[in-house]
């Protein structure tokens, strides 16, 4: 794979001729810009839904649970066709481990994956006029807790490699619908992203978790990685 083109994963075709593809900066902006949008989507949501469901916690579960599968669509259809839309640090590595990514270029976008996170953690506060800067005090840890965060990215990236494999243009609404899905299947309520977890310790609101729960959750992250490309690549030839 040409290094000058972007990286199209999660499946997202891209129809840019090499002479006119992005270059690495309009690539990582665009992983900036799009985790940017997801946390402020996962912050701010959970802010308004401990606002408005008035004590229920599924009601609160719900009105966090949709936004995020939507903004997911809608941000892989626009930053798709210039970086893949990756906005998961998980992604970027499963792509290197696929040799569809070059490590150095996946670096650079988990760099901008992890900045965009915590921009997007600072602007959903400042929109509820909360501190900028906080620490989650909400406690998510144990082997329930743990293996649900492998299970959750197990599953992402084989909806990500199975649906490329036959429909790409699936990409955006399958990823939307899987997170959709697992935020109520999975007793984490699906991080199943390295830059998530990290930004979400920075919010002491209702998607928080506390920054001693972040090391675990990233390696049940890793690990639930480590099996899905093998399998996927075993399944999807």
């Amino acid at each position: 794979m040409m290094d000058a083109s972007p990286t199209v994963a999660p499946g997202v075709a891209s129809n840019v001729a090499p002479s006119l593809a992005p270059s690495l900066a309009q690539r990582a902006t665009a992983e900036c810009l799009g985790t940017a949008f997801l946390l402020a989507t996962v912050v701010g949501s959970g802010i308004m839904a401990a606002k408005l469901a008035g004590g229920n916690g599924a009601v609160a579960l719900l009105c966090n649970t949709l936004p995020t599968g939507a903004i997911l669509a809608v941000l892989i259809l626009a930053f798709g066709p210039v970086s893949g839309a990756h906005f998961n640090p998980v992604v970027s590595v499963a792509l290197v481990l696929r040799r569809e990514l070059p490590a150095n270029v996946a670096a650079v976008y988990i760099v901008a994956q992890i900045l965009g996170g915590i921009l997007g953690v600072l602007a959903a506060h400042a929109m509820f006029e909360l501190p900028l800067w906080q620490l989650s005090m909400t406690v998510r840890s144990g082997p329930g807790q743990w293996f649900a965060e492998s299970v959750a990215t197990f599953g992402l990236l084989l909806t990500i490699f199975g649906v490329s494999a036959r429909s790409p243009g699936a990409i955006p609404y399958a990823v939307g619908l899987y997170i959709t899905a697992a935020y109520w299947f999975t007793a984490s309520t699906s991080f199943a992203n390295p830059a998530v977890t990290i930004a979400r310790a920075l919010s002491d609101t209702y998607a928080g978790i506390a920054p001693a729960g972040v090391a675990a959750f990233i390696a049940a992250q890793l690990a639930g990685a480590a099996i899905a490309v093998p399998l996927a690549r075993w399944l999807w030839r």
